[in-house]
């Protein structure tokens, strides 16, 4: 076994890898660029080296510099982890030049299937299921346009180096498509220095469900499956295993299919085979990763097994000790990717310094958070966006959802915007519970984009029992210091209107054993807590039902943050709410005329100048932001009045860009 390993990644990932390398006793090594210094995973293993610039060229993908520091610190094997050079074949034969393991599979496995073109030829030599489409390289955007028509649309242009939904476009017309290959050989190029697409058919009403394997290159085992349907721009959002579609036959097909692809190149490691499963479940072979998934914790949640280790001991030389039958399936586990980015600006990337950030509490077996982010850290322009991975674990599907939405309650991120009101709405959605999913689920539950009509429906009068039970343990606080320093009890004033989110409640509140009473509209409820002044988090329990709700103040009312939702409370004397609904209410400035970034982020191009007439749906903007373009279109017919920004502009959340013509 070795005794010290290098992790060639940042982040969560990193700080995963390197909880088991410290359980199996095995010391480790960080490295960091320039943005990560302060990281959390730069200061959590036992040595850290400095390996570059904040851009992920100039640090985590420059190979010489990981080789390196390799030599430098005495590593003998690498965990590549996710993304970045996990899936470079380069990078593996230049650590076997310098004797040091790679953890993964070797040269060529990673080349045969780590290159989704090269895999899918494969695949079709082997007689597996593949979705029809164009293998070559594509060399420009017209011709693009052709393959595509040729398929027939809609079709997938794809990364062939690509994963974790960058690079990646659907087309549905000609124009679509000579757009999306400029956009996603863009993307590629930028996120894996590596610009070749290719094209096919985009199978509509599909799911997608991958299967996990285990091989030494004697064993191969297929650790069930994961359900990665829910997706966003190609992006996995929510995970789950196991899939409530497969039926036991088709998963051991499945299975048994892509244990044959392994066995094909000789795989030594884990490894991922991603399938496409449409409504008759049948099942077509999309791509393998030849690396650790981001969604590996829900396999490891309903097998008890530790992947990483594994991954570790097969690099080693070790066989595996399991066999098939060894592989069960206990309880059913799901998680969220946690993202810094604001779902009611269409999910645009947030960045900045995490104020305060608090996960909730990992319970063994029920709810675990892999993060490499903490209190005060910084969410940086330069990677992307994932803040944690939350895990949650239950006996059966609904157990595990209602753990999540808990969980998620008690998820507490200030300083920048995140998608959590949105996990939380999605969850609460009939056919999200009844587990009908497809990879169009987010396109179709969300036609509209997200807003806060989409969030779920809470009965209000929660968060009225809790903002009448702070305020009244406030003024309760402060009559008796009142009382004490004059020398008198003072009487407490019992009535007060909650004002939420504009609208009056009258409440009554009156002090209970181990909590309040608090008379509502439609009768009283019982709040039991044992809360504290200063806690951002209010547990309770509000008639025998368990709640969390985060708590902070907002000038002289509150912040409350439930299930998604966000509110603003104020608890005032019924006198002073009768004066407070009778003010003037101010309007926000008219910005229609002008476009706006809607995102912290770079202005790469911009298409327009002064006096320009513009038509609507033309391209006006391109701003990328996280390895992200984005391109900003005109809404409506116009001219262009101003140029209030330049290309190569740093760009602040709505800052001007141009100003429409009156």
């Amino acid at each position: 076994m070795f005794d010290k390993i290098l992790i060639a990644n940042r982040g969560e990932i990193a700080c995963r890898v390197i909880k088991t390398a410290r359980k199996m006793g095995i010391k480790t090594v960080s490295v960091y660029s320039d943005a990560d210094r302060n990281a959390v995973h730069t200061d959590m293993a036992d040595e850290k080296v400095h390996i570059g610039g904040s851009a992920s060229a100039q640090s985590y993908l420059v190979i010489e510099r990981i080789v390196e520091a390799c030599k430098r610190t005495g590593a003998q094997a690498v965990h590549p982890g996710y993304g970045f050079l996990s899936e470079n074949k380069a990078f593996q034969i230049a650590l076997a030049k310098e004797g040091i393991a790679f953890i993964g599979p070797d040269a060529l496995a990673i080349q045969a299937m780590g290159d989704k073109i090269e895999s899918k030829k494969l695949a079709a030599k082997a007689g597996v299921s593949t979705v029809p489409g164009y293998m070559g390289v594509i060399k420009d955007a017209e011709e693009a346009a052709r393959i595509a028509s040729e398929i027939g649309f809609p079709v997938m242009i794809k990364a062939s180096a690509g994963g974790g939904g960058k690079g990646m476009r659907v087309a549905w017309s000609v124009e679509e498509a000579r757009e999306g290959f400029v956009s996603a050989t863009n993307e590629a190029k930028s996120s894996f220095g590596d610009d070749r697409v290719f094209i096919e058919k985009f199978i509509e009403q599909p799911r997608h469900i991958e299967i996990q394997i285990l091989a030494d290159g004697e064993t191969y085992l297929y650790v069930n499956e994961r359900e990665c349907s829910i997706q966003r721009r190609n992006q996995k959002v929510v995970e789950e295993a196991p899939s409530p579609f497969l039926t036991p036959e088709v998963r051991k097909a499945m299975g048994e299919q892509a244990v044959a692809l392994a066995k094909v190149v000789d795989y030594k490691s884990a490894g991922t085979i991603e399938f496409i499963v449409d409504a008759a479940r049948n099942f077509y072979f999309l791509e393998m990763n030849t690396r650790l998934q981001v969604e590996h914790p829900v396999t490891e949640m309903i097998t008890g097994l530790d992947l990483v280790e594994w991954m570790i001991r097969i690099a080693a030389g070790e066989k595996l000790t399991l066999r098939q039958e060894d592989i069960g399936i206990d309880g059913w586990a799901m998680e969220c990717r946690i993202y810094a980015e604001d779902p009611y600006r269409n999910f645009l990337p947030s960045i900045g310094r995490l104020v305060q950030y608090a996960p909730p509490e990992e319970i063994e077996g029920q709810v675990r958070v892999d993060t490499g982010v903490e209190n005060g850290g910084e969410i940086s322009m330069y990677y992307d966006p994932m803040i944690a991975k939350l895990v949650t674990h239950g006996a059966d599907r609904a157990e595990a959802i209602h753990r999540m939405r808990n969980a998620l309650d008690a998820f507490l991120i200030r300083g920048v915007a995140h998608n959590i009101p949105f996990l939380a709405s999605l969850l609460s959605r009939e056919r999200f519970v009844e587990g009908r999913l497809t990879t169009n689920f987010i396109a179709e539950e969300y036609a509209n984009g997200f807003n806060a009509s989409d969030l779920p429906p809470e009965d209000p009068s929660i968060l009225i029992a809790v903002a009448a039970t702070v305020h009244q343990k406030g003024s309760d606080r402060n009559a008796n210091i009142t009382g004490q320093i004059r020398g008198h009890e003072k009487k407490l004033k019992h009535d007060w209107v909650v004002r939420l989110n504009g609208t009056n409640h009258l409440v009554n509140v009156r002090s209970i054993d181990g909590g309040h009473e608090v008379v509502l509209e439609h009768g009283p409820v019982n709040v039991y807590h044992d809360w504290k002044f200063g806690h951002s988090l209010f547990r309770c329990a509000i008639d025998g039902r368990e709640v969390c709700v985060q708590i902070e103040r907002e000038g002289v009312g509150y912040r409350l943050h439930h299930a998604g939702t966000q509110a603003s409370a104020l608890v005032l004397t019924p006198e002073t709410a009768h004066y407070a609904s009778l003010m003037l209410k101010k309007e926000p400035p008219d910005m229609s005329l002008y476009l706006l970034s809607p995102m912290p982020g770079l202005l790469v191009s911009l298409a327009v100048e002064e006096g320009h007439e513009v038509k609507a749906g033309e391209t006006l903007a391109v701003i990328e932001a996280m390895k992200m373009e984005n391109i900003l279109k005109a809404q409506h017919d116009g001219v262009i009045a101003k140029v209030h920004s330049k290309p190569g502009d740093s760009l602040s959340v709505d800052q001007k860009i141009l100003e429409f013509a009156p």
